[in-house]
């Protein structure tokens, strides 16, 4: 039981920061938003440590950024990959059952 809670907060946690990785996207739309405010600013900094990655590596074409939907579906293989080392550490310990 305590497996299949551990694997559901793995696959929550990869959800939600692709949430606010849309969100974070989203923000940079809207021309009046406050960077300074701590909500946003939080979501700033821990989502941009994760897009830099990407921005370095994949240009702007023109006044678009698709580093961010790339950087999204890099998450799908990392999140894979993160939950079989989970099952493998689950198995290794026997507390699948």
């Amino acid at each position: 039981m305590i497996a299949i809670k551990i694997l559901q907060a793995i696959n929550t946690f990869f959800y939600v920061y692709m949430l606010m990785i849309l969100a974070r996207c989203l923000l940079t739309w809207l021309p009046n938003v406050n960077w300074d405010n701590p909500v946003i600013a939080g979501l700033k900094s821990s989502v941009d440590v994760y897009l830099n990655l990407f921005k370095k590596i994949i240009p702007p074409i023109g006044m678009f950024d698709f580093s961010p939907i790339v950087a999204c579906f890099a998450l799908y293989p990392i999140n894979w990959l993160v939950i079989k080392i989970a099952i493998g550490i689950i198995n290794l310990f026997g507390l699948a059952g």
